[in-house]
């Protein structure tokens, strides 16, 4: 045989001996009748066998790793090379004494000993005799024992039943090693090429694919006839199952396709890899059910994810699709199904965090608290979506932060700026590589609640593109109608947003889509006024500042006066975000001087505000004097809150062309023309002559040409300039007016009044001329902010002439 596989003594495992190992050849009767008549010793060390049973005149090959164990085959090496092999009863016992071994054993001749590269000693050693133990004398260094022979029955010679058995042993061997795979065929030379009947049965059972005690019990036996029976019922046994297995692998062989392949395969890596202490695929799906069973979910969730479950369980880990299918799974069970938060509903005690956190603001905050109180008595969300609108700064974001403390809810914050993609809101298929959910449903799984504060930002800058139209997605979610089962692509099933509080902020309505804007509540988020920006920048601003700067109040000190110098000169937006960054540079003043050890004054001075922030920057906003004609003062509405808009006009002789510039849009231009062909029509009724027009060219210009502007408010400004100019009557001092002028004469309303209202007292105005339609807006606004301001309401431009202009001439008027 080339090669022959042989149990080991100590380790468990298959050893493999080469064609270059010695042969030992196979017993002869002239060998056994020689073994019979040879004596036993009364005396025999006793090596114990872990895992096999010896038989007589069967060669195995057993590798020692015990100390005991090693000591014994040396000694005996030395000696007389015969010793005593016992199973032992118990192969998990690493030091067995006399009660752990079999009483029966074989006697046994060392052919060979080998050191092994490992440290272990391997051994071949030939059974000769079966023997009993008697008396053991000693267990140290290692068990000795007197022992005595037991004797083997054997039939009478030609005994025909005997020989019948004998010889369907070797047929049956014969055939076992042809149709097992695992056999080599060189196995069955050596089974001819047995002569002697015994050596054949212990030949035979010591090959066995036999327990310990099975093969113990064989060796127990003393009729050599009842041992052969014994032998091959075992042998039909094993036979039986050969065929069996045989029979279904050729069933199956044809159905099996790739895909079953690699899962068996799969199977035996995965046995591979728990034995080196690697992940068990099936552990990981038994985890996820047992997880499953602690959700709140209700029957069509835990059938769904059952299914899905199963479905993982039958792929193979390897292919892509098993990540995605075990994401989508881990997904589900971390979404927090039917899992709330519960709600405070103390208003009183939400009107104090939004007091605390939020100075003025009063109309937001008692909408807000409306809102809550209509939740509060409903029990539900199908209340309009709160969408926050105003400009930059003004504390839009974190009042959505207040009204989540307020509530004790979770607090989301989502910012939609520049988000193009629908799937960002919808999530991909789970067919496609690297799916993901949508950003809604991986918020809620980070906020663990299904009904958080959930702030939708920058909701107005949502961008159409070729990936989809992310806000007809939010249509779905933000519709209280339906929202109850917003359905994921990812997630592939509809999950609950009724009970979230979603709070939308906007800079514009203009590029929100129609019925987007339609499924929210609009609530103006206006600017500050400086009195207010004083109060915020005390109260907030600055003990932020200091604390992020690892300061206190005893190393900086500002008053309100030099606050106020701070706000009207170096800021000029709604908000508070250019006014907190000029207060970090001042706490960076006092920092750097603590930090080099350097005196500086703690309470700041005017002139301390221009050595750390330079001169005043915003001195532009201020109202500018009336003794030229053809300027006027104009209120606009930009994104960042209102401000002050200056038109200049000037004559020169001409062909009576109009030029305009300062970088407007179209609808300014028209305003324009529209206020110049109003005057030519309307020459007699302002005293002047008509052919004035044919001898003089206009030049509009609005300053700051660097900055682009539009929009129909400057309607009534241009043409009290145009009047202005041609009259050279002075424009009533401190004078702003924004509405937008027809050429029937009518003077229209327009919007952002309260942001122009604010931009108007910055810039010191006193009196503000409107459209008799913009009534109801002032009348809106709170009384605080129009504190020092008249209002001039008109409906006809002659009457916006009559109020904008004096009777007094410029000084050094042109004679036109």
């Amino acid at each position: 045989m080339k090669k022959s596989n042989f149990l080991s003594l100590d380790s468990l495992s298959f050893q493999d001996f080469d064609e270059n190992s010695e042969l030992i050849p196979l017993m002869t009767p002239e060998d056994e009748e020689e073994i019979n008549k040879e004596a036993l010793p009364e005396t025999l060390p006793i090596l114990s066998l872990r895992n096999t049973v010896l038989f007589p005149g069967v060669v195995i090959p057993i590798t020692a790793g015990r100390d005991k164990s090693i000591k014994l085959i040396n000694d005996a090496n030395k000696g007389s090379k015969v010793i005593g092999v016992v199973s032992q009863k118990d192969e998990s016992v690493e030091n067995p004494t006399a009660a752990d071994i079999h009483q029966t054993g074989t006697v046994a001749r060392i052919l060979k000993v080998l050191k092994m590269p490992d440290g272990n000693t391997t051994v071949i050693i030939q059974g000769k005799k079966r023997f009993k133990i008697k008396e053991v004398l000693t267990e140290d260094p290692y068990i000795k024992a007197t022992i005595e022979e037991v004797p083997e029955a054997k039939p009478a010679e030609q005994n025909k039943e005997f020989e019948a058995i004998i010889d369907s042993i070797k047929d049956l061997s014969l055939q076992i090693i042809e149709d097992s795979p695992n056999i080599p065929s060189e196995a069955s030379f050596a089974i001819k090429n047995i002569q002697s009947n015994s050596f054949l049965i212990n030949f035979v059972s010591s090959n066995m694919n036999l327990s310990v005690t099975e093969k113990q019990s064989l060796l127990e036996t003393n009729d050599l006839k009842d041992r052969a029976l014994e032998t091959l019922k075992y042998m039909n046994m094993e036979f039986q199952k050969l065929e069996l297995k045989n029979d279904i692998q050729s069933k199956v062989q044809s159905d099996m396709n790739q895909q079953q392949r690699e899962y068996f395969l799969q199977q035996q890596m995965k046995t591979i890899q728990e034995e080196l202490g690697g992940v068990n695929h099936d552990e990981e799906v038994e985890q996820m059910r047992a997880r499953s069973k602690k959700m709140k979910w209700g029957e069509k969730e835990g059938k769904h994810f059952e299914k899905e479950l199963a479905k993982m369980q039958r792929m193979n880990p390897q292919v892509a699709e098993y990540s995605i299918q075990r994401n989508y799974l881990e997904l589900f069970l971390d979404l927090p199904w039917n899992k709330f938060s519960k709600d405070k509903f103390d208003l009183k005690r939400a009107q104090r965090i939004l007091d605390r956190d939020h100075y003025g603001l009063d109309d937001v905050k008692r909408r807000i608290i409306e809102h809550l109180a209509v939740v509060k008595l409903r029990d539900d969300m199908k209340s309009p979506i709160l969408c926050l609108y105003g400009p930059p700064g003004v504390g839009k974001t974190s009042l959505g932060k207040s009204v989540a403390e307020a509530l004790g809810r979770e607090y989301v914050r989502m910012s939609l700026g520049g988000l193009r993609d629908e799937a960002e809101i919808r999530g991909h298929r789970k067919t496609y590589i690297g799916a993901m959910p949508g950003r809604i449903i991986q918020s809620l799984k980070k906020a663990g609640t299904s009904n958080p504060v959930f702030v939708l930002d920058e909701i107005d800058k949502l961008a159409n593109s070729n990936q989809g139209d992310p806000s007809s997605a939010m249509l779905e979610v933000l519709d209280p109608e339906q929202n109850s089962e917003f359905h994921d692509n990812f997630l592939e099933m509809g999950f609950d947003l009724s009970k979230v509080m979603f709070i939308a902020t906007s800079n514009s309505l203009s590029t929100i889509q129609p019925a987007l804007l339609d499924r929210m509540e609009i609530i103006n988020v206006t600017g500050y006024t400086i009195e207010e920006k004083v109060e915020i920048a005390k109260r907030h601003l600055l003990p932020k500042q200091l604390k992020e700067h690892g300061l206190t109040d005893k190393h900086l000190k500002i008053a309100k006066p030099q606050l106020e110098k701070i706000v009207e000169g170096y800021t000029r937006e709604s908000g508070v975000r250019g006014l907190e960054k000029q207060l970090a540079k001042m706490v960076r003043y006092a920092a750097k001087n603590i930090a080099m050890e350097e005196e500086y004054a703690i309470k700041v001075t005017n002139e301390i505000i221009i050595e750390v922030l330079g001169g005043p920057k915003m001195l532009r906003d201020k109202y500018e004097n009336n003794n030229v004609a053809g300027v006027v003062t104009g209120l606009a509405w930009t994104r960042v809150g209102g401000d002050i808009l200056f038109i200049e006009s000037i004559l020169s002789k001409g062909k009576g062309t109009l030029t305009i510039t300062g970088n407007l849009g179209k609808v300014m231009k028209e305003s324009a023309t529209i206020a110049m062909e109003y005057l030519k029509s309307n020459a007699e009724a302002l005293g002047l002559d008509p052919d004035i027009f044919e001898k003089y060219n206009v030049h509009i210009h609005v300053p700051e040409g660097a900055t682009p502007k539009d929009g129909p408010s400057a309607g009534v400004s241009m043409l009290t300039s145009l009047v202005s100019l041609f009259t050279q009557r002075k424009v009533k001092s401190n004078l702003a007016m924004t509405g937008e002028i027809t050429l029937r004469g009518k003077v229209l309303p327009v919007g952002g009044i309260k942001e122009k209202i604010l931009a108007a007292k910055r810039a010191r105005i006193t009196e503000i001329l409107l459209c008799e339609d913009n009534r109801r807006d002032i009348e809106e606004i709170k009384a605080d902010y129009l504190k020092g301001l008249t209002f001039h309401y008109v409906s006809d431009m002659s009457d916006v002439i009559k109020l904008a202009l004096t009777k007094e001439k410029v000084k050094n008027a042109k004679k036109l």
